[in-house]
């Protein structure tokens, strides 16, 4: 029970839907993909790793779950013109319009939450969940695209790496006293996780790969970035800032 006179801690929930409700925000958000600083770094990185997963594949039906202002949305409608019809979904209104703005005509969206999308089951042939797993309650989330993937389909989804040296440094030094509503899992429970929705593992890919820690990775002068060199797997490929999963439909 509160303290009276005592502020109440925000929830998770609160946390989240507060960050991207208002349009600036938005704003901030998409300009974040733009620069030579290492938020544009991480974001570049993620789409050529998604772009790696997504050739193997000739198009499809294709959910951008947590789409944001729609920056994935208009890199596969301008990289792979006419292969996916896609679709963007996310929780936040102000998001959706952007992403609708930045796409025109061109796709599909719709406002919904990841525990419980407008969607009927197996309308997608590939699903993909970018950067919004860190905020949810990731077992409903995943169950919930598994419902509307079809089986044999694709899941695509993306976690922050907590067990990378930048991350540990970044939490440990410099985010004690923010609230952001972050939880992060190791790719064991993300795989663990996967299985549990339905969803069969079949490869992991590091994305965001650097040696560098902040804040170093704001004073070292960078050479300008070559995406593939980003990416990895195995020992080195665990420098990365953060991961994707590529699982399969049951």
């Amino acid at each position: 029970m509160p303290v009276p006179g005592m502020l109440e801690r925000p929830t998770r929930e609160q946390l989240v839907r507060v960050q991207y409700a208002d349009a600036r925000l938005v704003g901030d958000y998409a300009d974040g993909y733009s620069g030579p600083g290492p938020t544009a770094r991480y974001h570049r990185s993620r789409l050529h790793a998604v772009d790696r997963v997504l050739e193997r594949r000739c198009g499809g039906a294709l959910l951008d779950v947590g789409c944001g202002p729609g920056m994935m949305v208009r890199h596969l409608l301008d990289g792979r013109p006419g292969d996916f019809a896609v679709t963007g979904c996310d929780r936040s209104a102000a998001m959706v319009d952007a992403a609708r703005e930045r796409a025109g005509k061109e796709a599909e969206f719709a406002v919904g939450d990841i525990g419980e999308m407008p969607f009927a089951d197996g309308a997608f042939d590939i699903a993909l969940a970018m950067g919004v797993l860190e905020y949810v309650d990731i077992g409903l989330a995943l169950h919930e695209i598994a419902r509307v993937v079809r089986p044999g389909g694709l899941a695509v989804v993306t976690m922050l790496n907590p067990c990378s040296p930048y991350r540990l440094v970044e939490w440990g030094l410099y985010w004690p006293a923010r609230r952001t509503g972050i939880k992060a899992y190791a790719p064991r429970r993300l795989r663990h996780e996967l299985w549990r929705a339905g969803l069969q593992p079949e490869d992991t890919l590091y994305y965001d790969v650097t040696a560098l820690v902040p804040p170093l990775d704001r004073l070292v002068r960078r050479p300008p970035d070559r995406p593939e060199r980003t990416v990895g797997r195995g020992a080195v490929g665990r420098l990365g800032t953060g991961y994707l999963i590529a699982a399969r439909r049951l």
